[in-house]
């Protein structure tokens, strides 16, 4: 079968019959705008302006391939984990997507070497544009040798870092299938891609710079898993950064400080749900924003108020449901339900420590194979050309916004509360879902575990920064990865701290809402109390200020008695290597080259 290939094309609006629009027209969403915005010394300032939504927003979605008769939309309903009725429940969209993985008559999904194709294509049509940039980036290679490879799509001067920084545009990051099983964001993003470049969301490139990973887990989707390669989840490796994939991203993110990341993801649809419940998934789309201690405030508004409120809009326009991401445990006796997790270990979260505003969208898919695909699909493009628009409508606060949090997050270190460790709030909620052999509507009450309101279990005061150990190397590694800066010190000092004097110990194994993280290995639970000395810093030791846009997640990974932090997970071997800096040092420190 001869691959499916982005075909070149002029926009013709005269086929725009053919489609069934999105009708994301941004300015007849709810938005509510955040609170006034306080001024250095806490004056009241008024909030930033958006600048002017374009006069129509262009329609978000892919040119379709008319339906044709004998067209395999999806696998028999005899192959359907449930009753017919309940696949009534999921009609086909009135249009077919194209990539390769979505031809008629495929049993598996897009290829890497297809993946690859197709964005060398991409790349070739847009030289043809005058005007517009796109490059296929290199980010380095999975465990099993495959290239991992983002496309950049923007009208900046060029497709590097520093052009797009110059640009003044704001930067969105689509990242697809870090996990293998779940594969509709992948083939979404490949729909995205070439609506970019050539299609349908071309004029987005007039206000906003796009980066695109269509697959960021190419060895695990090679044989339908979810982990990596090795075995591990990496999208519970996003702060510790084990794994060759999640450091790619690392290294992405930290050249290109994208402003708005999305992670496509699917969510089990039948399995535990039907095994505790007796009930089927209901919802299209699951949505969730950084749920993690010490996200900034605004930066949580605005992925509400900004994003998710005018994505609900865009879903519901094309009959499309939507709720709250939830999961549960794989233990059936445990009947609770808990929202996306509130470590600092999901890319949602990270990305949400690194002043993003960092949503995650997941359709309805793990466990149904290739059934309901071009529906899967439809949400996916549905919700992230909503994103791509909203970014573009708001692209004049989101350059004020995250200056505006850098600077305040600077202005922190030595005297703000900071939080150390986080939890869920646990109360009740509806939640319907479907009865497996009729598919009508079944409320259920649950247990909730709700991540928008957290429970503080740890808090310290803010230290100026955190001393670290010649002897650190793999932390400071992991750190620069993220983009921290991180000081050696060139001639002994000595410096107020407080010392991390062990309490207690046990070994134990990471969780998260689901259970034990896949292969995340032993890690050391600890309790510490704080003993205040002095800190001796000989040279060649490191010091790791506070004053700097990634304290928050410097935060995350130094403080060591939280299960996500580089201490409880080996990449610092003792609680003599790491120490708290109380007050500003006066030492003689450079730069890392």
């Amino acid at each position: 079968m001869t691959p499916a290939r982005p075909p070149r094309r002029t926009p013709d609006k005269s086929r725009t019959g053919l489609l069934l629009p999105l009708l994301l027209s941004l300015a007849a969403c709810t938005s509510v705008p955040l609170p006034p915005w306080p001024a250095p010394g806490g004056t009241p300032k008024a909030p930033p302006v958006a600048a002017p939504a374009p006069s129509a927003a262009p329609a978000a979605i892919a040119q379709p391939v008319p339906v044709r008769p004998g067209m395999v939309i999806a696998p028999p309903a005899a192959e359907a984990p449930y009753s017919a009725a309940v696949a009534a429940r999921f009609p086909a969209p009135s249009i077919i997507y194209n990539t390769p993985g979505l031809q008629e008559g495929r049993s598996s999904f897009t290829s890497n070497a297809e993946i690859q194709t197709w964005l060398r294509d991409l790349t070739a049509e847009a030289s043809r544009s005058p005007g517009l940039k796109a490059a296929v980036l290199p980010m380095g290679q999975s465990q099993r040798g495959e290239a991992l490879e983002a496309l950049v799509l923007t009208r900046a001067a060029g497709a590097d870092a520093a052009a797009l920084a110059a640009s003044g545009r704001p930067t969105v990051l689509l990242i697809g299938q870090q996990h293998g099983d779940e594969p509709a964001g992948s083939e979404a993003l490949l729909v995205i891609a070439r609506e970019l470049t050539q299609g349908l969301l071309r004029p987005m490139l007039e206000r906003i710079n796009v980066i695109i990973v269509p697959r960021a887990n190419p060895d695990g989707a090679a044989v339908g898993q979810r982990v990596t390669a090795g075995g591990l989840d990496m999208n519970r490796d996003h702060l510790l950064l084990n794994t060759p994939e999640a450091q790619a991203l690392a290294r992405l993110t930290r050249d290109y400080r994208p402003t708005v990341v999305v992670d496509a993801h699917e969510y089990t649809v039948v399995g535990r749900f039907l095994q505790k419940f007796g009930a089927i998934q209901k919802y299209d789309a699951l949505l969730q924003y950084a749920t993690t201690a010490n996200v900034p405030e605004f930066v949580t508004k605005a992925a509400e108020e900004w994003f998710r409120r005018p994505l609900l809009t865009a879903l519901r326009t094309q009959g499309l449901s939507a709720e709250w991401y939830y999961t549960t445990s794989t233990d059936l006796a445990d009947k609770k339900v808990s929202m996306g997790g509130t470590q600092p270990d999901t890319g949602r979260n990270v990305n949400g420590l690194k002043n993003t505003v960092s949503l995650l969208i997941e359709t309805r898919g793990v466990g149904i194979g290739r059934l309901h695909l071009q529906r899967r699909v439809h949400t996916h493009v549905s919700a992230i050309s909503s994103v791509l628009a909203s970014t573009a409508q708001r692209a004049g606060d989101l350059g004020q916004l995250k200056p505006y949090v850098e600077k305040e997050l600077s202005t922190m270190a030595c005297k703000e509360e900071a939080v150390v460790e986080a939890g869920p709030t646990l109360g009740q909620q509806e939640l319907i879902m479907l009865d497996p052999v009729t598919g009508g509507d079944r409320a259920i009450r649950v247990e909730w575990n709700s991540a928008l309101t957290l429970r503080k279990l740890k808090t310290r005061v803010r230290p100026c920064g955190y001393w670290l150990s010649a002897g650190s190397k793999t932390a400071v590694e992991r750190l620069r990865l993220h983009g921290v800066q991180v000081l050696r010190v060139a001639e002994p000092g000595s410096m107020l701290g407080d010392i991390y004097r062990e309490t207690s110990r046990a070994a134990g194994a990471r969780q998260d809402v689901r259970g034990a993280i896949a292969d995340a290995g032993q890690i050391v639970r600890t309790e510490v109390a704080l003993v205040r000395g002095v800190v001796d810093a000989p040279t060649g030791s490191y010091y790791v200020p506070l004053n700097q846009p990634l304290s928050n997640l410097v935060i995350a990974a130094l403080e060591p008695d939280t299960q996500s932090s580089y201490f409880a997970n080996q990449l610092i071997d003792s609680l003599d290597n790491v120490a708290r800096v109380m007050s500003e040092p006066a030492l003689r420190a450079e730069d890392l080259p």
